[in-house]
């Protein structure tokens, strides 16, 4: 069964800086599609940035220049830079992977997974 976990979250300073890490455990075939959500407490889950299946990045404008997403080659761990880091980001971060990977009837089927979730605050 394939999963993701999550780890890095904590708080933070106003200004300081965090690196959320995603790692896909279990039988994978490929991954197609990375993302990075975030929920803040009384709001709706909202896109911090993504990697499409043909390689585009988008981050959302308020995360422009401060945040990068990242997957090394050959890892099924992809990776959330944060710096200088404001109090409206804090919220809890979600990854999610599109992966294909096999299924209880050994076909081969695509899959949306979401990461447990990790809280970031930032706060003095």
């Amino acid at each position: 069964q394939v999963q993701l976990v999550e780890s890095g979250g904590g708080l933070v300073q106003p200004g300081g800086s965090l690196r959320l890490s995603c790692a896909a455990s279990g039988s994978i075939f490929s991954i197609n599609t990375l993302g990075w959500y975030r929920q803040a407490s009384g709001k709706e889950r909202e896109l911090v940035t993504g990697i499409t299946s043909a390689g585009k990045i988008d981050y959302a404008d308020s995360v422009k220049g401060r945040f990068t997403i990242s997957r090394p080659i050959g890892e099924n761990t992809m990776y959330l830079q944060m710096n200088d880091l404001k109090p409206e980001d804090t919220a809890v971060y979600y990854c999610k992977m599109g992966v294909v990977a096999p299924a209880r009837d050994r076909s081969y089927k695509y899959f949306d997974l979401w990461g447990q979730g990790t809280l970031v605050t930032v706060s003095s």
